[in-house]
């Protein structure tokens, strides 16, 4: 597992001015990974679920244009 790393940058600024000291903290690959994997499991069933739901519309309101156009983006998520 990658550690965790710590980056320090210490600016001085001309006086009267504070001394500032910042910073920055770098997130660990595995959690990156983690996270964007979770994310994209999310968006493709929220999806995958929206498309079910308006290809179950158009079979009840009869609509076939929109029946077979959705069916069709639907495959995409079926394969």
């Amino acid at each position: 597992m990658k550690k965790q790393v710590t980056s320090y940058v210490l600016v001085k600024n001309q006086f009267p001015s504070e001394t500032t000291f910042k910073a920055r903290r770098d997130i660990p690959y595995e959690v990156k990974l983690a996270s964007r994997l979770f994310l994209d499991e999310i968006t493709y069933t929220f999806n995958k679920q929206r498309l079910e739901e308006q290809i179950n519309d158009a079979l009840d309101t009869g609509d076939v244009q929109s029946f077979i156009e959705l069916s069709q983006q639907y495959g995409k998520y079926v394969k």
